[in-house]
């Protein structure tokens, strides 16, 4: 089974710098174990009260399981939003002239600008796949960019494949992006800019998520 996922070494795929920070902001700090956990539990809170948490954290040995489980083109996708961060819409956005090591791109949800950057080896798969137009065409048409809704099938159909009862979609590699991020750094603004959040509380949701799953299941044990 290889599906070419290394938790160890996911971060890193995004500028990092200061220069990425924004003018009002205070710097970078870490992350006090007290301060972790008041942050989560006010996270978990609104997570629950805004839905923020509609696709949930995978462990380790499930992004393995399912990156496996997907095929080729897709799993591809995943990986870069593993490594980089980015959201499977601007993955799929991505066209051949971009690839580079380093690189920027426009995100579609909030229009910012991001760099980002690639490993040599997942920058020649990509490379391999690309098309004329897209790197990830389109099924049916070359012309078009390959669906999010079909990334999406793919993984619901590796959910089901491997019985995982937690709620899970192509965001939830962006997730595992953030606690891998926060675990390997222990700072909170860093994964902040990494994700391009304005909102720190919204960071919070996704780089606490495995330890608001876990609140969860317990939570479910206990009612058992």
């Amino acid at each position: 089974m290889n599906s070419h996922y290394n938790a160890s070494s996911t971060p890193g795929g995004v500028d990092l710098t200061k220069s990425g920070q924004s003018k009002c902001e205070k710097s970078p700090r870490a992350v006090s174990a007290a301060g972790l956990s008041a942050r989560r539990r006010r996270a978990e809170k609104e997570g629950g009260q805004k839905g923020r948490m509609k696709t949930e954290y995978l462990l380790n040995r499930e992004v393995e399981h399912v990156l496996a489980a997907l095929t080729p083109s897709n799993r591809l996708v995943l990986r870069v939003s593993l490594h980089t961060g980015l959201r499977v819409g601007d993955v799929l956005a991505l066209r051949p002239a971009q690839l580079g090591p380093q690189f920027w791109i426009t995100e579609q949800k909030t229009g910012k600008r991001r760099r980002v950057g690639l490993p040599a080896e997942l920058l020649r798969e990509l490379r391999s796949e690309a098309g004329e137009v897209w790197v990830f065409e389109g099924r049916n048409d070359w012309r078009k960019h390959r669906t999010r809704q079909a990334v999406w099938a793919d993984v619901k159909r590796a959910q089901r494949a491997f019985r995982l009862p937690q709620n899970i979609g192509p965001h939830s590699f962006r997730k595992v992006y953030a606690v891998d991020l926060l675990r390997r750094y222990g700072d909170i603004e860093r994964v902040r800019r990494a994700l391009n959040h304005r909102d720190v509380s919204v960071t919070m949701v996704y780089a606490l998520a495995d330890q608001l799953l876990r609140a969860k299941h317990k939570k479910i044990r206990n009612r058992a």
